[in-house]
């Protein structure tokens, strides 16, 4: 029997798809030719953009270029489409393919994972066209070149499933025998100017770096603030309390305004990384 393949869904839209080209925009992300960042080598989760590359790339790629190699990633991202039947959907076995190559699924870790949390269901149909997870591989691939991958797609918006799947997100983790970073996918509010764009994404900012969960989902909902991922970073938040994370960094800010010049509609970029 053929091994299952996720195919590139948004490869020569939200990133070159020529291999090459992928590699040289990467480089220029991570910044490879300039002296090397401090490595949060006590990294447990971070949190990353998952705009097309030339929006965003830059805000990903100051945080992957200060991660540590790891064994094997969790990719928390919504699922913006609502495709498939499983409000935590999942992959877990076969390969994730990228122009850059194949990154195995690490079937184990996807099994703690859904003896951690049962709501987790195999699910290929919601990571269908999905862009979220799909932008962070070629980085987590360029900056780690071997892993392992444990994608899940996060439709669900309930409080207290989010929080299910950040304990099963921490048993996995404590559980694996090995290193594992969490990463959580998201882009902050969307399509409003830029002034009050970054008001209401630093009310969140400051959730996430108080290690808050519930302060970041309060909030969420108070000030109408459409993160996308806001699923995907609160089971990153609850995972790493729970294992022990003390302090977030906030390692760059950026709206799309930044790059695109227009303020009037503009969508907001954070990368931040969760230490022990």
């Amino acid at each position: 029997m053929p091994e299952p393949l996720r195919l590139p869904a948004v490869a020569g839209r939200f990133y070159p798809l020529d291999s090459a080209s992928l590699a040289r925009d990467l480089d220029a992300y991570l910044r490879v030719q300039e002296p090397p960042a401090p490595q949060a080598k006590d990294a447990v989760a971070c949190m990353v953009p998952h705009a097309g590359y030339m929006y965003s790339g830059h805000v990903a790629g100051e945080v992957y270029r200060r991660l540590a190699p790891c064994d094997s990633c969790i990719v928390l991202g919504p699922n913006h489409f609502g495709r498939g039947r499983a409000a935590l959907a999942l992959i877990s076995h076969g390969s994730w393919v990228t122009p850059l190559g194949k990154v195995e699924i690490d079937e184990d870790l996807c099994k703690l994972l859904v003896q951690g949390c049962p709501q987790v269901e195999e699910d290929p149909e919601a990571h269908a066209g999905e862009h979220s997870l799909e932008v962070q591989i070629p980085f987590l691939q360029r900056v780690f070149r071997s892993f392992r991958l444990v994608p899940v797609a996060v439709g669900a918006g309930r409080y207290d499933v989010l929080e299910s799947l950040g304990h099963g997100v921490a048993h996995a983790v404590r559980n694996a025998g090995k290193s594992v970073l969490i990463v959580a996918s998201t882009d902050l509010n969307h399509y409003e100017p830029d002034e009050p764009t970054r008001i209401k994404d630093r009310k969140a900012i400051d959730r996430i770096l108080a290690l808050d969960p519930q302060g970041l989902y309060e909030v969420i909902a108070r000030e109408d603030i459409s993160m996308c991922g806001f699923g995907p970073t609160i089971a990153m938040l609850v995972a790493a309390r729970e294992l022990g994370a003390k302090r977030a960094e906030l390692v760059k800010y950026a709206t799309s305004a930044d790059t695109s010049g227009d303020r009037s509609a503009v969508v907001g970029y954070a990368g931040i990384i969760v230490s022990a």
